[in-house]
């Protein structure tokens, strides 16, 4: 069963109708219950920083969904803002993140000379930087829907599976062991962020911050 976090942030909507396209057993939920039984998580994501750090410690289920991914090594995809939450802090701001990922989140800086719309909005190509389950080698051009002012910056740059530009180049897809984020939204991407959510589903990794 694949959980998507009820934390209050997020298309929660949009990604249930997605996972059950593909035939995934899908709920919404933030039950200890819930959490221990799940085979694999989403954590969505839309809305600011400490907002989203708030509602996801004040969950009953926080503890377990810490245990679940840290110790078990349950696969986690972190969409948008749930990605960010991955990293240690945000420029957004003033609480911690959860750490998961050595990264910290910045606003875009596009040079001077070359100014860029905030938030990045709209549809972009994320390169793959490495073949992976997740952007296997050979692959079509993966285009994907992005509404974001901040992106995460890996302090291990072999933690990056795609990047793309918006004035400057940032991570759109990021790995370590069972921990996996998307900066864009494939739950609104259509037939991209179908494909990219069921390799999600098939994606068997290595908990132990082995390289997918």
């Amino acid at each position: 069963m694949v959980l998507v976090i009820d934390y209050g942030m997020g298309n929660v909507g949009s990604v249930l109708n997605m996972l059950r396209k593909l035939g995934a057993e899908a709920r919404l939920s933030a039950s200890s219950a819930d959490l221990a039984a799940a085979d694999r998580f989403i954590l969505p994501g839309v809305g600011s920083f400490d907002a989203g750090m708030r509602n996801l410690a004040a969950m009953p289920g926080y503890d377990v969904l810490c245990q679940r991914v840290l110790e078990d090594g349950i696969p986690i995809l972190g969409i948008c803002l749930g990605m960010q939450l991955f990293s240690k802090s945000s420029a957004e701001g003033q609480l911690p993140g959860l750490g998961w990922i050595v990264a910290d989140t910045v606003r875009i800086q596009a040079p001077a000379d070359q100014p860029v719309r905030l938030p990045h909005m709209g549809w972009n190509i994320a390169e793959p930087v490495r073949p992976s389950p997740l952007f296997p080698a050979g692959m079509e051009v993966q285009r994907f829907y992005f509404v974001h002012s901040y992106h995460v910056v890996c302090h291990d740059e072999q933690d990056v599976l795609a990047r793309t530009s918006h004035g400057v180049s940032f991570t759109s897809s990021l790995c370590r062991g069972n921990i996996l984020g998307a900066q864009f939204h494939p739950e609104k991407s259509h037939r991209y962020g179908l494909g990219f959510l069921g390799r999600f589903l098939q994606w068997a990794p290595d908990p132990k911050g082995g390289r997918v």
